[in-house]
């Protein structure tokens, strides 16, 4: 699809040339000129046009050749200077002044229209490539619509909202150092005490310690030697292993400049050393990033979860964010399947377990009622893994091969297992109704539900109107129930139905709108969660801040090769962002966890702490 913006210098929306040349200051009229001159009679035939306040825009079925050389030398001869109005983000533009043979005729701004003209002279404005993007109609590029934060309620909390005074500092009774500045005074001079000032200094040096271990050999022969300290690894120390990973995980820096960064100060590193310090004997920090899960699917009452690519040893993989009010955690896998998602929900546990909760998640996934009335047994039955669990299914004469009706059994085996241990609970699951996240007690983000609405290409001045309407008292609807949050009234919720059902019914006359607030309408219970659990939120915006910081670091550093690799990126990360939400310092966290802490003052287990706030 080539897009191809005509500004006629005698239509109605044209930009005048002398401003046009304003902006550009000049600096390639000759250029332009010149091309333009050599440039032929072109016939130019559209099949839709639109217009704007600055252009007329329109779609050519086929660009001309001769008009496709001028772009080309063009593109190559001149360096273009942002404008301003900007250009919608189409997969192409040229901006042309031109002069037709015959005057064309006005074009209505509802609408498009078919229109056909011969150029006599042709004026380049600017050209700007953008990448390729499927539209079906000329718009601005789309961007969040600003629901969440236009309907936010304003805090009548003066004292919330007063911004921090400046003034001394908190810290000074952490001196760590005195030091008096003398003078030579002049003859005569009396003494009057002294001016304090604070500085905060950080002091960066590379040490080599020579530990001479004690040996000694016992009377039976045997050998002692005594203990290195805690959190020596292949000869170096913990003070070291905790900045690497603070700066790796929470400053984004990577293997390279760490290592650059290590043998500038004075310390003698490679790149494989400093891989293997920021992967290997992490046992204690993925036992408790798992402790974490466990805790906040046994103690949340909701958890916001997405999804987002990951590269990992040259593949494409998924990276799972499940996150609550006190914790967050990551899991990289290689599907973003349902199946994957419970057993995510699974915690550390690899049984499976076709109870009560599993014959039920079947019944509501419409399985074979003579396959559910098979599998039941009259003792409760577990399975450890997943080998005897498909034993169990072939000897039930279920073909396991059939990857449709035996995800569905082994999604049903994970859920009884999930109840069985008794996580999840009923806890809300808020997502963006991304299929896979569809289950136990589920709600709907209402930001991804409105942007729905937002995406929709209305092509009349009509449909435009009916839209904005639609979109209004949504938005009213959002903000009422974001109040409902904040003074929750079990007497209200009704009316909140009937409103709800008001708006979702509407019969517009616009196709796509009434087809979108049908399918909207269908997720009713979903979208009115918050009206039985007034404490979830109404969006998925921490899951989105907490992948953000995922995304941040595979732009920076790509993807992870081994094992060890993946679950140190998803651990380390997990537990950042879980220290932030409970207020702690993620270096001392690893201070304490590698041995090296505040004497008297230890960092709490993550788990016990998401326990205690829950």
């Amino acid at each position: 699809m080539t897009i191809v913006t005509l500004i006629d210098a005698t239509a109605l929306f044209s930009v005048p040339n002398h401003e046009v040349w304003k902006l550009k200051e000049g600096q390639w009229r000759e250029i332009v000129d010149k091309l333009a001159e050599k440039t032929p009679p072109i016939d130019l035939e559209f099949s839709e046009v639109a217009t704007s306040e600055a252009a007329v825009f329109l779609k050519a079925a086929q660009e001309p050749s001769d008009l496709r050389k001028l772009r080309s030398a063009i593109s190559h001869a001149v360096c273009f200077e942002d404008w301003h109005p900007r250009p919608p983000q189409i997969a192409h533009i040229t901006l042309f002044r031109f002069s037709a043979a015959e005057r064309i005729s006005k074009v209505n701004i509802d609408g498009f229209a078919p229109i056909r003209g011969t150029v006599r002279s042709l004026e380049l404005l600017e050209e700007r490539v953008y990448p390729s993007v499927e539209i079906n109609k000329l718009s601005s590029p789309l961007r969040s619509s600003g629901m969440d934060k236009a309907t936010d309620a304003k805090s009548d909390n003066k004292a919330q909202t007063k911004k921090k005074l400046r003034g001394a500092k908190l810290d000074v009774k952490r001196v760590s150092r005195q030091e008096i500045l003398r003078i030579n005074a002049p003859a005569g001079s009396r003494f009057k005490g002294y001016k304090s000032v604070y500085v905060r200094d950080l002091v960066l040096k590379a040490e080599l310690v020579h530990y001479r271990r004690e040996c000694w050999v016992t009377p039976d022969g045997k050998t002692v030697l005594a203990a290195l300290p805690a959190g020596i690894i292949g000869g170096y120390g913990a003070n070291l292993r905790r900045l690497c990973l603070m700066l790796h995980s929470q400053g984004q820096v990577t293997t390279a400049r760490l290592t650059t960064l290590l043998n500038d100060i004075g310390l003698d590193i490679s790149k494989r050393q400093m891989v293997r310090l920021l992967t290997r004997q992490l046992d204690g920090f993925v036992a408790e990033d798992a402790a974490v899960l466990h805790a906040g699917l046994v103690s949340s009452s909701y958890v916001t979860v997405d999804d987002t690519g990951a590269r990992h040893s040259h593949n494409l993989y998924y990276a799972t964010h499940i996150g609550g009010p006190n914790f967050t955690v990551f899991r990289t896998t290689k599907s973003k399947s349902r199946l994957n998602f419970l057993s995510l929900l699974r915690g550390g546990y690899q049984d499976y377990v076709p109870n009560d909760a599993a014959f039920d998640y079947l019944k509501e996934r419409r399985a074979d009622a003579a396959i559910t009335a098979g599998l039941r047994a009259l003792e409760p039955q577990r399975f450890c893994n997943q080998v005897p669990f498909m034993a169990h299914l072939a000897d039930k004469g279920i073909d396991i091969f059939d990857r449709q009706e035996i995800g569905t059994l082994a999604e049903a085996g994970l859920w009884g297992a999930i109840r069985h241990h008794g996580l999840v609970g009923n806890i809300v699951i808020v997502s963006d109704d991304a299929g896979q996240f569809r289950v136990g007690n589920h709600a709907l983000c209402w930001v991804h539900a409105e942007r729905l609405l937002q995406k929709l290409m209305p092509a009349t001045a009509k449909e435009e109107r009916l839209l904005t309407m639609a979109r209004d008292l949504v938005w009213r609807f959002y903000k009422a129930l974001n109040a409902y949050k904040q003074n929750p009234s079990p007497h209200s919720a009704p009316a909140f139905r009937r409103r709800f059902d008001r708006i979702f019914t509407l019969h517009t006359g616009y196709e796509a709108l009434d087809k979108l607030l049908e399918r909207l309408h269908r997720r009713k219970n979903e979208l009115l969660k918050v009206l039985e659990h007034p404490d979830i939120p109404l969006h998925t915006n921490a899951s989105e801040n907490d992948l953000r910081t995922f995304v941040t670091k595979r732009k920076i550093s790509g993807g992870t090769m081994s094992e060890d690799g993946r679950v140190a990126r998803d651990v380390m990360l997990g537990l950042m962002k879980t220290c932030q939400k409970l207020g702690l310092s993620f270096y001392h966290f690893l201070g304490d966890r590698l041995g090296i802490g505040t004497i008297g003052n230890p960092v709490p287990p993550l788990p016990a702490i998401v326990l205690a706030r829950a």
